[in-house]
C-alpha cells in the first residue's frame, strides 16, 4: 500500500480575470476548485494510474469536509485526522495579466491530534510505501519528518520525501527510497550555482552518499535525471505541449515514479514520472490517464 502524508491541506480556488486592479472591484471571468496539498496530489495522480494509496494528514471544519469528500470521490482511501478547531485553509489563485496567489496559513495542530497520526502511522507494514512532501506547518516540530522516519525505521518500508534544503538533509541518515529536488533546490543545499548536466551528477551524487537510495532531480525545461541505487545515470527529456498549470506538476512526476518503480524498472518510471509531471503542466488540473498514456508515446 502506498501512504501519502499532507500536513496542510487545501482547497484551491482559481479564478480568471482579464485584468487584475488592486483596491478596485475585480469581476472574474470564470472559476475552478480543486483540492489540494502535495500528498493528496500524489494520490490522485496515482489513482489515475490504477494504484491505490491512503490519504492522511489533518483537516478541520466545513473546508476539511469538502477536501475528505473530494478525496474519496476520486475513488482514494482517506483517514484524515479531525482538528478540533479552524478549517482547512483555502489557497486564492488569480489568473490575469499576472498570476497573484494568496495562500491560507490552515489550522492549529494540536499535539493530541500528532499523536493520533502517529498512531495511524504505526499501522504501515514491510514492504509499503509513504510519500512525505511539503513545507511544515508553524504549529508542528520543525522535526516532524524525522521523528515519522525514526518512528518507522524498524520496518522495511520506502519512503519518498519531497522536500527542499534542511528538511531534505536532515532526513537522509534513514536512507530515503526517493528524494526529488529540483536542479535549483539541489544548488542550494550545497550553496553553489549548477551550470552544467555534470555539476547536477556531481552534486545529486552526493545526497546518493549522504544515504538517499534514488535521487531525482527535475529540471524544467532540460528535463529529468536520475541516479538510480544501481549506480546508473537516466536522463529523460520534456514532453512537447503548451504549459497551462504549474502546480501539482512536481507531485504528478512522484506519482509516476512511484507507480512506475514498482517493478524495479528505472528507466521506465522515469518516463512515467516525467510524462505524469507533463500531463499536469498541460492541463488546468492534475494529471489524468489518457493525456498521460499519449505524453508516455513522446518519451
Amino acid at each position: 500500500m502506498v501512504y501519502t502524508v499532507t500536513f496542510n491541506p487545501a482547497i484551491d480556488y482559481v479564478v480568471h480575470s482579464d485584468k487584475m486592479k488592486v483596491g478596485d472591484v475585480n469581476r472574474s471571468k470564470g472559476e475552478e476548485i480543486y483540492i489540494g496539498g502535495k500528498g493528496i496530489n500524489v494520490s490522485i495522480v496515482l489513482s489515475e494510474l490504477g494504484i491505490k494509496s491512503k490519504a492522511l494528514g489533518f483537516i478541520a471544519g466545513f473546508t476539511g469536509d469538502a477536501v475528505e469528500n473530494g478525496v474519496k470521490e476520486k475513488g482514494i482511501d482517506a483517514e484524515f485526522v479531525r482538528l478540533p478547531e479552524g478549517f482547512t485553509r483555502i489557497n486564492v489563485k488569480i489568473k490575469s495579466d499576472e498570476e497573484t496567489e494568496l495562500n491560507g496559513q490552515g489550522p492549529r495542530i494540536t499535539d493530541e491530534a500528532l499523536d493520533e497520526l502517529f498512531e495511524k502511522l504505526d499501522k504501515l507494514k514491510d514492504g509499503d510505501t509513504i510519500v512525505l512532501a511539503g513545507s511544515i506547518p508553524a504549529s508542528l516540530p520543525s522535526d516532524i519528518y524525522e521523528r515519522i522516519l525514526e518512528r518507522l525505521s524498524d520496518r522495511k518500508i520506502k519512503v519518498v520525501v519531497d522536500a527542499t534544503k534542511d528538511l531534505l538533509l536532515n532526513v537522509l541518515k534513514y536512507k530515503p527510497f526517493l528524494i526529488k529536488p529540483n536542479n535549483f533546490e539541489l544548488g542550494e543545499m550545497f550553496g553553489v550555482e549548477l551550470k552544467s548536466t555534470d555539476d547536477i551528477i556531481h552534486y545529486a551524487s552526493k545526497l546518493k552518499e549522504m544515504g538517499a537510495v534514488n535521487v531525482l532531480v527535475s529540471m524544467a525545461g532540460d528535463g529529468a535525471l536520475l541516479l538510480d541505487e544501481n549506480g546508473r545515470t537516466h536522463i529523460c527529456g520534456v514532453c512537447k505541449g503548451i504549459v497551462k498549470n504549474s502546480v501539482g506538476a512536481g507531485d504528478s512526476m512522484v506519482a509516476g515514479f512511484v507507480a512506475g518503480s514498482l517493478d524495479g524498472d528505472y528507466e521506465y518510471a522515469l518516463k512515467l514520472g516525467t510524462a505524469c509531471g507533463g500531463a499536469t503542466a498541460f492541463s488546468e488540473g492534475l494529471a489524468e490517464k489518457a493525456l498521460i498514456d499519449s505524453l508516455l508515446k513522446q518519451l
